[in-house]
């Protein structure tokens, strides 16, 4: 049973770097089912709040400075689709970072609006950057997008500059919608960002759950200005949110603010410490390196999120190894593991026992790799590591993606697919970014690429049965 293996998880030694952000503390909050209630007497309706609800609402506007905010407990994904649909009219153009989670690539089915995409800058890791200045500039200069959408920061911790990017957007007299969903934790201490809601965006989507102390599927919605029509989104918050929120959600989301609020100076020093001496701790490693701000210049990233913790081999392991060998050999189970690094995720709930496990375990491992080296043993993995810079293409643009999702369809087997057009998203996940959106080209290449993907163990999805691939039928 779920119940039976979730409890031996808890009682396990397994250490969480990875979300949700409340990292299984214990916590004073109410026994969950004495709690769950439906919208009775005294207790608001979400969809209509007017009472508790909008109190509780208002609190955290407050805290962030944006206009209005919205409690979402269908994740971020559901504030994500509400932005987009409210922001651009059906059959609209939108300008979007192409490494933007699939949520945006929903929204844009949804409403068959027509894509125009920015590419990120690629790190010399191997990571996705920063969209630039520069790049929105060009971008709109000769468009007629309706609203622009960047992530920021980056499942991997990439920040851009919101406030330029803000700047320039304006000029044409559109919004900018922000998925921040990694970045709830902003604007709270000097070593972290500021939040996007403080930098100009007009929407800004945010994950409580993933960096603070809530519970799974809860986020925010900000409203930053009038250039989204508020009307337009609580109806389409309406449609893509539940019609029955969760009350034990909406306390959580709430307790986890109140944590921040009345903690926050406290808990935001001590995890800034942990993560300074730790970072410290891992310094001199020779084969292993964990990245941080000052491993990107101002061309690759804008800002970094020092909470995020990237653990990249310089020859051997992938990341698959990486994750795998810090889980069964030292119980720590990262957050997600892509072509060459895996991702250590903290929050200000992590305890200095955490760090000092990873600390010891990269030491470790790092003694091993020295061994094999001096010894001349070969690595299993050598050549066949991939990493998000060459997995993330820029594919042919052949048609809409609504035109492509809603065209007759066939599936073929990976290998056979070369040149045809996908019907699909295929998607790594974590982090959700598509590797192919509906109605692009499938080469050669990305073929290769995402056979290597499945060799190394990586969670491809969009994928049919053994590995065959829709792809639209030719008339």
């Amino acid at each position: 049973m779920l119940e039976e293996k979730l409890k031996m998880y808890a009682k396990s030694d397994i250490y969480p770097f990875h979300m949700p952000g409340h990292k299984r503390a214990v916590l004073d909050f109410a026994n969950p089912y004495a709690i769950d209630i439906t919208e009775i007497e005294g207790f608001d309706n979400l969809h209509h709040a007017k009472g508790i609800l909008k109190e509780a609402q208002e609190e955290a506007a407050g805290l962030y400075g944006s206009r209005h905010c919205y409690y979402l407990v269908n994740g971020s994904t559901c504030g994500i689709l509400a932005a987009i649909s409210a922001a651009v009219p059906r059959d609209g153009r939108i300008l979007v970072a192409r490494n933007c989670h699939k949520a945006v690539y929903n929204a844009i089915y949804l409403r068959q609006l027509s894509a125009e995409y920015m590419y990120p800058e690629q790190t010399r890791w191997g990571l996705q950057g920063q969209i630039t200045v520069e790049q929105i500039k060009q971008s709109l200069e000769c468009s007629d997008v309706k609203a622009v959408v960047i992530t920021s920061p980056t499942y991997d911790g990439i920040v851009s500059d919101v406030a330029g990017i803000a700047e320039v957007v304006h000029r044409y007299g559109i919004p900018l919608i922000v998925d921040e969903a990694h970045g709830a934790h902003f604007g709270f201490h000097r070593a972290f960002p500021e939040n996007a809601v403080r930098l100009g965006a007009d929407a800004v989507i945010m994950s409580v759950h993933k960096t603070l102390p809530a519970f799974t599927q809860t986020a925010l919605l900000h409203l930053c200005s009038d250039r989204i029509n508020r009307v337009a989104v609580e109806r389409f918050l309406g449609i893509y949110e539940t019609s029955s929120p969760s009350y034990i959600l909406m306390a959580g989301i709430e307790k986890s603010l109140s944590i921040v609020k009345e903690q926050g100076a406290e808990l935001f020093d001590k995890y800034v410490g942990m993560l300074y001496s730790f970072r410290e701790s891992v310094k001199g490693l020779e084969h292993l390196r964990v990245l941080g701000a000052d491993d990107f210049s101002n061309a690759e990233a804008f800002a970094f999120d020092p909470g995020k913790l990237p653990i990249l081999s310089s020859h051997g392991p992938s990341g698959q190894e990486l994750q795998e060998r810090l889980l069964w050999d030292f119980g720590l189970e990262m957050e997600m593991a892509s072509g060459n690094y895996a991702l250590a995720m903290t929050s200000l709930m992590d305890r200095q026992e955490g760090f000092d496990r990873l600390s010891a375990a990269l030491h470790k491992m790092d003694e091993e790799l020295s061994i094999s080296g001096e010894q001349g043993e070969k690595m299993e993995t050598m050549g066949e590591i991939i990493t998000p810079g060459e997995l993330y293409r820029r594919p042919e643009k052949v048609m809409e993606i609504y035109e492509a999702e809603e065209a007759e369809q066939e599936s073929l087997p990976l290998e056979q697919a070369v040149g045809q057009v996908s019907a699909g998203t295929v998607f790594l996940y974590p982090p959700g970014i598509p590797v192919l959106v509906p109605g692009e080209r499938i080469d050669g290449v990305m073929v290769d690429h995402l056979c290597r993907c499945l060799k190394l163990g990586l969670d491809v999805q969009g994928l049919a049965r053994n590995h065959s691939i829709n792809i639209v039928k030719k008339g």
